[in-house]
Order: structure tokens, then C-alpha cells, then sequence
């Protein structure tokens, strides 16, 4: 219960990616400038190497980011100073944030991207808020940002960037379009052509190939008054301006409008600045059902990786729970005995003791690396007993041995050095894994070897004094039906 729960380990990468929002519609101009600023702020930091950034990605990138946004790759100095990776990133949060109608977001390259394919958002936590009315969703998002930044660990809540922008709008009169024999859906097809443009072949110049297009001059597109002159053609035959047909005027309308599952969809990113994010979030849950009031046709989902990590140990519980019958019946069908059969698997709750100590000793959360390493360890706890109660069963068959202290004792004795060694073999070649605990590139593999390590130290230590008692409590009808039915063990 001490230990938090996370999807994947905390990754300690070595370069940070800073994604700064500015309002919607700012320009490429004003955007270089604001960029420069941030840009600033970090090299400002003594352990900071080197800066790159990008204002916006192209329009067919998986990940599309329009000119208000921009990204910073940043690589720092090694050993250049005592101070902690945790201390440099909050002090370059706090400069960041510093530079006026900018909002910053701190995380690593792999975090960062595993957030974008599991939620749709560059968030470990996307709170994403349906509903029919732009302006509804909108303000039930400006509530539950003010909610999350009331939690310890939510702080860094950033809305989705919307604002109003200069539209112009051209709205058809279905009954006047009609009357002048112009259908609404070819209407519109002229309208894109003429406006946005349309390809009509392709220019290839050695391995390149360009788009060949058509559609109106610059002056005549931007002008509406030009547009409402634009002819028009009819199904008589001839040309009626566009102002007969269309209504043609200057609106506000939002920046971008996002769906999801053909509903309109407003999101609120959130980067948690402490682990446990599942906690972080049913605590979020609790506290919007409350304050936040919700009208029919809104709902409010929470996705993100606290999500895949509640999907995983459901997977994994259950795939446990299978393999586990089948273990039960491998082992029955081994020892005759459900009750030995019982007796071999006394040894995983004794793995399992060492794991979560050493776990919450050097790692402090469980991961779904942590559930991997607790599932290895548990086959080999699993084999140690194995080897000493059908060594039990060995010495009562072929060697006239009765079922008494000094027969548990000798077959103890006689299994030390084979089970002793096993552990020390898969323990030694872990070490170094244990000791790289929080570098780069052994964020998974390290939890999984401290996990091994030590349900390996406490199931071979208590072995040799519970599977002995055990067997001299509870195993003489046991071992003697065993014998009775010929089990394989005994052989």
C-alpha cells in the first residue's frame, strides 16, 4: 500500500523535450520570438549543452502541431554539476514559465511519445471532455483544469489552445439556390476548388513529385467582396454571382475543432509532477463529480497511462489466475497430491515476501516490469520445492527410508548445495542490473532484477526451514499415498 503504481518505471533519460504553447493564431514571426525567450531561459541553466527547437510539424505528421506551438530538444553537460536531474528540470520549469502568454510542458522523448499513441495527447494523463456545444465543453474544461490545479501533483493542467479567430463565412440559401437551378452539394465542390484548390496532375522532376493545382488568386480569395462576385455556373447554362445564392460574411469562429468517435472533443493535458498517477487521478474523479456539474449529452473521459497500467494488471491477474490452475493440476498430476501439490506453491507468497521488500526498498513502485519480475521469480521458488519434497519422496522409495525428522533432515541436506547454487547463478548474473538502478536504458530491466533478486534471497533462505515443517506437519498421508500411487515424483 506504501508503494505507488505505474504503467512503466520512471525512464531517466538523458535530453528533455519542452513543448511551449502560445494562443491560438499567434504567427510565425511572433512565434520565432517567443521561442527565442524560452529558448533563453533555458541556456540560462548552467548544466544545459545544447538547445534545439521546432515551431509546428508538417500537416501529414502523425503528430500535427500548428505554428502556436513549439518544441525543444535539450541535451545536458555530464558531471557538471552535484546538483540532482530532478533540481535542473524544476529549476528550468520555473524559468520557463516565466516568459509572458506561453504555457510549458516538461517530459522525456520516450514518455512523450508513448503518451501520444496511448491517449491522442503529449500527456501522461488526458482528461478528454465530449459533448454536442463547443462552448459547454469548453468552460466544464476551464472547471476541471481549475480542480486539478487544487491537487498536489496536477499543477501542470493545460487546456487545449482554443481562442476566436477571424472567419469568413459563406452560408447557402437552399430555397434561392434552388430557384436559380444550383444544387448545394456541387455549390460546394465549386466553392473548394475555386477557395482551397484542387490537384489536376503532378510535376515530376527526377525523384520528386509536386502537385500541379488550381484555384483563385490571392486577391481574389481574401477580398469578400471579390467573393461575392464569384460566377457561379447553373444547370441552365449560364452564370449568376455567388451573392444570389450564398450569404458571404466576416465571423469569429474557433481556432480548431477536434473529434473523436464523431463527436466534438475538448481535452485537458496533464503532467503529473509525482508517480502514482492513478491515485493522482481517482482523486481528480472524485473531486469533478462533486463541483463539477455536467449537462445531459456531456461526459468526461479520463485516459492516459494510468489506464494502460490498470489494463495490464487486469491482464495479468487473470493470466496468473489461469496459469496458476494449471500449475495446480501439473503439479497434482505430479505428486498425486493435492496437498504437496499445495505445499510447492507455499514457496511463491515466500518470493513474493522479498520481492515487494526490495522493491519498496530501491524502486518504490510497482510497474508492469515489477509484475513481470514477481512472475519470474515465482517459477523458480516454485522449482526449489519441487526438488526437496520429491527428494523426500526419492528417499522413502529407493533408499528404506521412513517418514521421520532425520529422513527431512537428510534430504534437506542433500538438496543445500543444488538449490543454494540455482539461486546464486540467477542472482549473481542480476547484480549488475540491481547496481545500474537509475541509469538510462535500465529502467526496465533494473525492477525486474531487484524484484528476482530478492524473492530469490527470502524464498531459498525460508525454504530450508518452512517446506521441511510443512512437510513434517502435514505431508505423511501425503507422501504415503504419493508412494501408494506410484507418482512420478517418487520415481
Amino acid at each position: 500500500p506504501q508503494m505507488s503504481k505505474d504503467f512503466l518505471p520512471a525512464f531517466h533519460e538523458e535530453t528533455v523535450i519542452v513543448t511551449t504553447g502560445a494562443a491560438p493564431g499567434t504567427s510565425l514571426s511572433e512565434m520565432e520570438n517567443l521561442a527565442k525567450a524560452v529558448e533563453d531561459q533555458i541556456r540560462a541553466v548552467p548544466e544545459v549543452h545544447n538547445v534545439g527547437r521546432r515551431i509546428g510539424r508538417a500537416e501529414r505528421s502523425d503528430h500535427v502541431v500548428p505554428v502556436s506551438n513549439a518544441e525543444f530538444d535539450i541535451d545536458f553537460k555530464k558531471g557538471a554539476s552535484n546538483r540532482s536531474n530532478k533540481e535542473i528540470l524544476d529549476d528550468i520549469r520555473q524559468r520557463v514559465r516565466t516568459v509572458p502568454g506561453t504555457f510549458s510542458v516538461l517530459s522525456g522523448p520516450l514518455s512523450h511519445r508513448i503518451s501520444h499513441l496511448l491517449s491522442g495527447v503529449t500527456a501522461p494523463v488526458a482528461v478528454k471532455i465530449f459533448g454536442p456545444d463547443l462552448d459547454v465543453i469548453t468552460d466544464i474544461g476551464a472547471k476541471v483544469q481549475a480542480v486539478a490545479k487544487t491537487i498536489p501533483g496536477l499543477e501542470d493542467a493545460k487546456l487545449d489552445q482554443q481562442a476566436a479567430i477571424p472567419q469568413l463565412r459563406i452560408e447557402i440559401d437552399r430555397e434561392r439556390a434552388l430557384a436559380h437551378g444550383v444544387s448545394p452539394g456541387e455549390l460546394n465542390s465549386e466553392l473548394s476548388t475555386l477557395l482551397g484548390g484542387t490537384a489536376i496532375a503532378q510535376l515530376r522532376e527526377n525523384q520528386r513529385t509536386i502537385d500541379l493545382a488550381i484555384r483563385l488568386p490571392e486577391e481574389w480569395r481574401s477580398d469578400p467582396e471579390q467573393i461575392r462576385e464569384l460566377p457561379i455556373h447553373t444547370k441552365t447554362g449560364r452564370n449568376i454571382p455567388l451573392k444570389l445564392v450564398a450569404d458571404v460574411r466576416e465571423a469569429a469562429g474557433p481556432s480548431s475543432v477536434h473529434r473523436e468517435n464523431m463527436q466534438r472533443r475538448y481535452v485537458i493535458s496533464i503532467t503529473p509532477t509525482q508517480r502514482n498517477a492513478g491515485e493522482l487521478v481517482r482523486q481528480l474523479q472524485e473531486k469533478v463529480r462533486e463541483q463539477v456539474k455536467t449537462p445531459d449529452g456531456v461526459f468526461i473521459s479520463y485516459e492516459g497511462e494510468f489506464q494502460a497500467e490498470q489494463a495490464a494488471a487486469g491482464r495479468i491477474a487473470l493470466l496468473f489466475a489461469g496459469i496458476l490452475v494449471v500449475i495446480i493440476m501439473l503439479l497434482w498430476s505430479y505428486f498425486k497430491s493435492l496437498v504437496l501439490a499445495i505445499q510447492v506453491l507455499l514457496n511463491l507468497p515466500l518470493a513474493l515476501m522479498g520481492s515487494l521488500a526490495l522493491t519498496w526498498l530501491l524502486v518504490g513502485n510497482i510497474s508492469v516490469a515489477t509484475l513481470v519480475g514477481f512472475i519470474a521469480v515465482g517459477g523458480v521458488a516454485a522449482r526449489n520445492g519441487i526438488m526437496m519434497i520429491s527428494h523426500y519422496l526419492h528417499l522413502m522409495r529407493h533408499e528404506g527410508e521412513g517418514f521421520t525428522y532425520a529422513m527431512i533432515e537428510r534430504g534437506t541436506l542433500e538438496r543445500f548445495v543444488p538449490v543454494t547454487m540455482t539461486a546464486l547463478s540467477a542472482g549473481i548474473a542480476l547484480i549488475p542490473f540491481v547496481l545500474s538502478r537509475g541509469e538510462p536504458g535500465k529502467e526496465i530491466l533494473s525492477p525486474v532484477a531487484i524484484c528476482i533478486v530478492g524473492g530469490l534471497i527470502t524464498s531459498t533462505l525460508l525454504d530450508f526451514a518452512v517446506t521441511p515443517a510443512v512437510f513434517r506437519l502435514f505431508g505423511r498421508k501425503a507422501a504415503a499415498k504419493a508412494l501408494e500411487l506410484n507418482a512420478p515424483a517418487a520415481q
